[in-house]
C-alpha cells in the first residue's frame, strides 16, 4: 500500500519556499496563536484568499513568478501562485500539501477577460490539496472577498474537512464554474508543463509576452548605449 503522504509534501522548494522570511512572518501573523491543524489551515486559507488580490492578468512565464514568496510580496496574483502560497504556508506548519491542476470553464467571465483570453476555458487552474485528519482535502483560495462581492457570489468557504472548489453557481443560480479536466496533483510545481499548456491554449498571449520581453531588452540596450 502506498503511503498517504511523503516528505516531499513538507519540503521547502524553489516554488514552495516556506523557509523565506516573509512567508514565515506572514504565517505567524495568520496562525501562530492556533494549535489544531484544521484551525491553522482555515486561517491560512482565509488569509491567502483575501489578502492576495486575484488578478488573472499577472500571468508570467518566468519560473520566479510561480514562487510562493513572489506571490506574497506582489500582493496580487492568479489561481496557481495563490494555491502554491497556501501550500507553502501549510508546509511551514507541518501540514503536507500539493498543487492540483485542472481545466475549468468560466460561464460568467467578464467580456474584457474573455476578449483578453479569447476563450472561456481556463487551462491549468490551480488549487491546493492539504492533508488533514488522515485525508486529502481540496482548497481554492483564488477569488478574494472583494472580487466575490463584485461578482455576486459568496466567498468560497473552507472548513478543513470538505473539498472547497470553485463556485458551480452564482447567487442567482446561474452556472458559474465547470470543471472540464483534471491534470492531477503535484508535490512541486510542474512549471514547464503549465507554461506549455498555456502557450498551446492561448498562443496570442505567448506572442504578446514575447514581444514585451523583446521590447524591454531593446530598451535596456538603448539605455546602456546612452
Amino acid at each position: 500500500m502506498m503511503p498517504a503522504t511523503s516528505p516531499a509534501q513538507l519540503r521547502s522548494t524553489f516554488y514552495f519556499d516556506h523557509d523565506h522570511p516573509a512567508l514565515r512572518e506572514y504565517g505567524e501573523q495568520l496562525a501562530a496563536h492556533l494549535e489544531h491543524p484544521i484551525d491553522i489551515a482555515i486561517a491560512l486559507y482565509q488569509g491567502v484568499r483575501d489578502d492576495i488580490r486575484y488578478n488573472p492578468y499577472t500571468f508570467n512565464t518566468e519560473a520566479t513568478a510561480f514562487s510562493a514568496s513572489n506571490c506574497l510580496q506582489a500582493g496580487e496574483s492568479y489561481c496557481i501562485p495563490k494555491a502554491i502560497l497556501l501550500g507553502a504556508l501549510a508546509r511551514a506548519f507541518g501540514i503536507p500539501s500539493r498543487l492540483g491542476l485542472a481545466d475549468v470553464k468560466n460561464h460568467l467571465a467578464s467580456p474584457q477577460f474573455l476578449e483578453y483570453l479569447r476563450s472561456d476555458v481556463f487551462v491549468m487552474h490551480g488549487y491546493t490539496e492539504l492533508y488533514l485528519e488522515g485525508r486529502w482535502v481540496k482548497a481554492t483560495p483564488a477569488f478574494d472577498h472583494n472580487l466575490c462581492k463584485v461578482m455576486g457570489v459568496a466567498p468560497l468557504a473552507f472548513n478543513g474537512r470538505e473539498d472547497s472548489i470553485f463556485h458551480a453557481f452564482d447567487a442567482e443560480g446561474a452556472r458559474h464554474m465547470e470543471y472540464l479536466a483534471d491534470h492531477g496533483q503535484f508535490d512541486d510545481v510542474p512549471h514547464t508543463r503549465i507554461v506549455s499548456a498555456v502557450i498551446e491554449a492561448y498562443p496570442h498571449l505567448a506572442m504578446q509576452m514575447q514581444d514585451a520581453h523583446a521590447g524591454c531588452s531593446l530598451q535596456g540596450d538603448l539605455e546602456e548605449k546612452h
